[in-house]
């Protein structure tokens, strides 16, 4: 496969992807139709709906494109948040198509799901700012691991450094994290898959 646009930058590709470039939607694909894929996959536990999540993801980045603000992030986070969405939107989708079948649960469980619903909403706001107060190096390494899939290994080829650079990094990223959300167990939530 010709990969003429490999040396340009995501946020280089996604701009050539506003302008109608199928190639520089190929080459997004090409390096992030797989963390794309796994990330879908843990999500919503089903290969055929994992593809469609992707499918979409980057059907929805080939119509947004243009509206991609590389001040505000990174074109590979901006990616897999497209990724997420969708997989999301699809066990949303399920769920609602499964509870169509099933008799109305009584109002008080309807109540807790909402309630549910937002304290989540609410953690991945607090997740979100503490990840925005670590530094870029820091930041990188854990998005690529938890929304890419990546292996620290894997990082560590993907970004060019060394393997006890990452390991450094996730340690005293999550440590950071950890200190800001309060949470002293999530240090112990990243093994180490070297």
């Amino acid at each position: 496969m010709n990969r003429e646009l490999a040396h340009l930058s995501d946020e280089a590709l996604v701009a050539l992807a506003a302008r109608s470039e199928q190639s520089a939607l190929a080459e997004l694909y090409d390096r992030y139709g797989r963390p794309a894929y796994g990330l879908a996959l843990r999500i919503l536990r089903d290969d055929a709906l994992a593809e469609d999540a992707v499918q979409e993801a980057f059907l929805a980045l080939w119509r947004t494109a243009s509206r991609f603000v590389p001040e505000r992030g990174k074109a590979s986070t901006w990616i897999l948040t497209l990724v997420h969405r969708r997989a999301v939107d699809l066990v949303r989708r399920e769920e609602r198509r499964r509870a169509d079948t099933l008799e109305q649960a009584p109002e008080r469980d309807a109540g807790r799901a909402v309630d549910e619903e937002a304290w989540l909403r609410l953690q991945r706001e607090r997740v979100q700012e503490a990840l925005a107060m670590l530094s870029d190096q820091q930041r990188e390494a854990i998005e690529l691991a938890y929304y890419g899939g990546f292996t620290q290994s894997e990082l560590a080829d993907r970004l060019g450094q060394p393997l006890g650079t990452i390991k450094s990094r996730m340690f005293t990223g999550l440590a950071r994290l950890r200190e800001l959300l309060g949470d002293p167990g999530l240090e112990a939530s990243w093994t180490s898959t070297s």
